[in-house]
């Protein structure tokens, strides 16, 4: 990212060296792109040539009922008039200053409510959108699949259009433009350029400062030791911080989405150090970041090589069979089947499971739905076999678009327009650091749980065999989620409270995904808890409490009921199972970005004494 200069704005001699250096960019960008022909019509998971029939489908259901297109447009035009009304008084001096700031983070400037001009603009982008996603909620007859469809997508463009997206129509850009002498667009032009030769054609945004994080340093450095590994993870256990821990291990399964470190940022937000530090000897899966040479790893391969040779290890670490077991969003899913695998098996060595932002029940998955119907499922194993995996900017564009104006447009403002410095933000550069899925694998979640929803159906999935039923799983159970998750909604994941047959305790934390989990103790964000399981969500909600401060230490008083008492430490290679190199891991340590360096794991598995 080029620095903030210290030229005047007009400096001929630093213009000219940034003209130059913005040229050679474009130029070897182009080559790239000639060379790379990036499919255009591919959008994250999605493929937008599947849009057109779904549009068409709209057309013809709003064709069909002309009174409802009316009412819009009646809306539309009172709601203009309205504005005008506004703007026309606020010119002759009347009501400046009345109007509240909007609470949409867009508009968040004070020109656009103080300026008569930008607050027009403003109001004007704001009934439009009101009146094209009205149109389209307003159809009548479509199947819910391209309803949501048509809904997301219009959504998406409503949102490019805005017009603080543009230079003409932003109050901050503008101001920041007249006071550089343009400055600020040449430095986005060239954060432009930069971010689309790291995509190689396609738009990769830099999100925060990349150099600002080094892992194992400031961020993934609870100290800890690789004590274990196969071809799909290693296995760390951390070094305890209390004279005396609990006697039965903690596992936690991480979604290899994204690495483990989301629960391992900095000291003061990790969930791992925070459970160290209360006596847990924790262990954690960190998956590797699979290349075509793992393209054939199935489900199934994941939970062998997994959570089961995952418990195989911690007893010959720690001599002891059972565990307690965390698993996160799709750690947690797999968590789940592996409970049932075990269930069917008679295997007890998991004492208790909790669950974190995890689907079980996809039978309404939220707008990540979008991405996944027969066509583009298709679509998308024709683009796996390509390479035997999908590219992690695929997978991340397609959670970037779930939440476009906080994770893209803000930032195409912030980076393009302002031309400002990327600022260090630990979760945003875990975010950055996405990982690939294996062909076969990925393909097998998506259909049997997105699209068809078997792990949620007794009998409905086998994984080596076995069929799988979460309704026989006796297991205590902790479910933790979150009222803004966009990824696992809330409601949905309620769904679990009434499929699994032993005891199940449900907390609601506030916020996000990812914000909501990793909320220390002293962090902004509450929590409701209900002891009630009523059939609906909203019913568990009404009758739920509000809770200040952090879900963890809830948490950890549940998880103590299963500790099995205390015992002296362990340090991390005292058992059968010797140390193979400091935590994170080498695996932690391999991007699927252009900034890092080739690296090729070796695949081992642990010396054992």
């Amino acid at each position: 990212m080029a620095q903030n200069s210290t030229q005047p704005p007009w400096d001929a001699a630093a213009l000219a060296t940034q003209l130059g250096k913005i040229a050679e960019t474009s130029q070897r960008l182009v080559q790239d792109f000639l060379l790379e022909r990036p499919d255009i019509a591919r959008v994250g998971m999605g493929d937008v040539t599947t849009l057109p029939g779904a549009f068409i489908e709209l057309t013809t259901k709003m064709m069909s009922d002309p009174a409802a297109i009316a009412r819009t447009q009646i809306d539309l035009f009172n709601d203009s008039l309205r504005v005008w009304q506004t703007t026309a008084e606020r010119l002759m001096g009347h009501g400046a200053g009345n109007e509240e700031p909007p609470k949409d983070k867009r508009f968040k400037n004070s020109a656009w409510t103080e300026s008569v001009v930008f607050n027009f603009v403003k109001e004007s982008y704001l009934i439009w959108t009101k009146a094209v996603l009205a149109a389209v909620h307003g159809a009548e007859g479509l199947d819910s699949a391209t309803a949501r469809k048509v809904d997301f997508y219009t959504r998406q463009f409503v949102d490019a259009l805005s017009p603080s997206n543009f230079v003409a129509t932003n109050p901050e850009v503008l101001a920041a433009t007249l006071e550089t002498g343009g400055q600020n667009l040449l430095r986005g032009l060239e954060n432009l350029l930069e971010d689309l030769q790291r995509g190689k054609g396609r738009l990769s945004i830099t999100m925060t400062d990349m150099g600002a994080f080094r892992l194992g340093d400031n961020i993934a450095a609870t100290p800890g030791k690789v004590v274990f590994q196969n071809e799909l993870m290693q296995l760390i256990q951390y070094t305890p911080a209390t004279p005396d821990v609990r006697r039965r291990p903690l596992l936690i399964v991480p979604p290899w989405i994204n690495k483990f470190y989301v629960l391992d940022l900095q000291p003061k937000n990790s969930f791992i150090r925070w459970a160290v530090d209360q006596g847990h000897t924790v262990f954690v899966i960190s998956w590797v970041n699979p290349d075509e040479k793992l393209a054939e790893k199935s489900f199934a391969d994941y939970m062998q090589e997994g959570p089961l040779a995952a418990l195989d290890a911690i007893e010959m670490a720690t001599a002891e069979r059972s565990v307690n077991a965390v698993g996160y969003c799709l750690g947690g899913t797999l968590l789940a089947s592996t409970l049932a695998y075990m269930t069917a098996r008679g295997d007890e060595r998991i004492a208790s499971a909790s669950y974190f932002v995890t689907l079980v029940d996809f039978t309404d998955a939220g707008d990540m739905a979008v991405f996944i119907d027969n066509e583009q499922l298709a679509s998308l194993d024709e683009r796996m076999k390509e390479r035997g995996y999908l590219e992690a900017q695929d997978m991340a564009m397609s959670f970037n678009m779930l939440r476009s104006n906080d994770l893209i447009w803000s930032f195409v403002v912030r980076n393009y327009l302002l031309g400002k410095e990327h600022l260090p933000f630990d979760l945003l550069y875990w975010n950055a650091d996405s990982t690939r899925m294996p062909a076969a694998m990925h393909s097998f979640y998506l259909r049997n749980m997105y699209l068809m929803n078997l792990l949620a159906k007794p009998g409905g999935l086998r994984l080596s065999g076995v069929p799988l039923d979460l309704t026989q799983i006796t297991t205590p159970t902790f479910i933790l989620s979150t009222r803004e998750d966009h990824i696992a909604p809330w409601k949905s994941t309620y769904a679990a409270t009434h499929l699994y047959k032993g005891p199940v305790k449900f907390v609601l934390a506030a916020s996000g995904h990812m914000a909501g989990v990793i909320n220390a103790p002293g962090g902004k964000y509450g929590h409701w808890t209900n002891d009630d399981l009523p059939a609906k969500p909203d019913q568990w909600f009404s009758g739920a409490a509000a809770q200040q401060g952090s879900w963890w230490p809830i948490w950890d008083e549940w998880v103590t009921g299963f500790a099995s008492g205390r015992m002296p430490a362990r340090q991390p290679g005292d058992g059968r199972l010797t140390v193979i190199e400091n935590a994170p891991g080498s695996y932690a340590r391999v991007r699927s970005d252009a900034r890092a360096g080739p690296f090729a794991p070796t695949w081992s598995t642990s010396k054992r004494a």
